[in-house]
């Protein structure tokens, strides 16, 4: 019997979101309905409600969630009712050319729920990443479903579900960081703060965070920052390479998504030395290198999708380091908040007032 629960809906571009009643079908063949314990305010549910991913408007906000399976449809077998999962956004098939060639992290058929959440007069709604989390319940496809220990705080594990994974993936995944590498991280908000955790892990000798404020270098070298550079004022080229010796650093992760960051991160690096970029970019930005600096330098230009995550194999993992002390994910919650705070949560992530708000139901 379809479910009636409150959910944060983005109505039109720019809009002021909204608590509005949500109606949450019962599961279907492969899919899971969910019940939210913690949902994390992400930039990406900002980009949904500006209208910068697509215009499939009203929006069913949130995605980096956590929370108790509490129905599943048919042929589920990977989790059942009572299981305390993270949810991610890129369910692998297991059956397209990236998965059956042993990269799933690239799968190109990834799935979401079959039905559609709607509100109470019928009108469709397009859950953010597939997800829709900013909501009591949610219906997703039950391999978006990972599950974990059962004793991590939600309001930890849901950051797993997006943020947190692409900034430590960018660096252990993508950027393959290794003991003894220099890293730089440009733009140090939870993403960025997320990689410089990563590069610690993965055992860099420096690591470099460079932004334009100084709170959240402050808070990079609490993550595990050995130097840092306002950018504001420095030349952060100039910068990086001084404090490697004149090279650049091994590896240099591009956590803001603009071209002009990105041109920083290409001449930060060393020769043969690897950017990666994590940030996202909007459509109508274009990027223009000399082609010869682009041969000459050699090395790698990497894009991280999700930091290549494959979360089967990467949240139990990641949720253990931290059960363990060796990372601390808790670090990354500024704030718990409720539903109806989704909209001042915006607004206090453009003031760069927190890491992360975290909606706690």
């Amino acid at each position: 019997m379809p479910q009636h629960v409150q959910g944060v809906i983005a109505p039109g571009r720019n809009e002021p979101v909204r608590v509005e009643t949500i109606v949450i079908p019962d599961p279907g063949p492969g899919e899971a309905v969910v019940k939210i314990q913690a949902c994390g305010v992400c930039h990406t549910d900002l980009h949904y409600k500006q209208g910068a991913i697509n215009d499939e408007f009203p929006f069913l906000l949130g995605h980096e969630a956590a929370g108790i399976v509490e129905s599943v449809g048919e042929g589920v077998t990977d989790v059942a009712p009572g299981d305390f999962v993270i949810l991610n956004w890129r369910a692998v098939c297991g059956t397209c050319r990236a998965c059956t060639r042993g990269r799933p992290w690239y799968c190109f058929a990834t799935h979401n729920a079959e039905q559609k959440m709607t509100l109470l007069d019928g009108t469709e709604l397009s859950p953010a990443l597939g997800i829709g989390a900013f909501a009591e319940k949610t219906l997703v496809a039950a391999g978006q479903c990972t599950k974990v220990d059962p004793s991590v705080a939600p309001e930890v594990a849901g950051l797993l579900g997006c943020g947190v994974m692409a900034g430590i993936g960018a660096a252990i995944n993508t950027g393959n960081v290794g003991r003894g590498d220099t890293v730089a991280v440009i733009g140090c908000g939870g993403v960025g703060d997320a990689a410089v955790v990563g590069a610690r892990l993965a055992g860099a000798a420096k690591i470099i965070a460079v932004d334009i404020d100084d709170r959240k270098l402050a808070k990079a070298q609490e993550m595990g920052a050995t130097h840092t550079i306002n950018s504001r004022s420095t030349d952060p080229v100039e910068a990086i390479r001084e404090l490697t010796g004149g090279f650049g650093a091994d590896v240099v992760i591009e956590a803001v998504g603009r071209p002009e960051t990105y041109e920083q991160a290409f001449y930060a690096r060393d020769l043969a030395g690897t950017v990666v970029l994590v940030g996202v970019p909007s459509p109508e930005m274009k990027l223009e290198l000399p082609l010869l600096d682009v041969f000459g330098r050699g090395g790698s230009l990497k894009s991280s999708w999700y930091g290549d995550c494959l979360p089967s194999r990467d949240f139990p993992m990641l949720i253990d380091l931290h059960q363990q002390g060796r990372i601390d994910l808790a670090a990354f919650v500024t704030e718990t908040i409720g539903l109806g705070d989704v909209e001042k949560a915006f607004a206090r992530m453009h003031e760069g007032d927190v890491l992360r708000s975290v909606v706690v139901l």
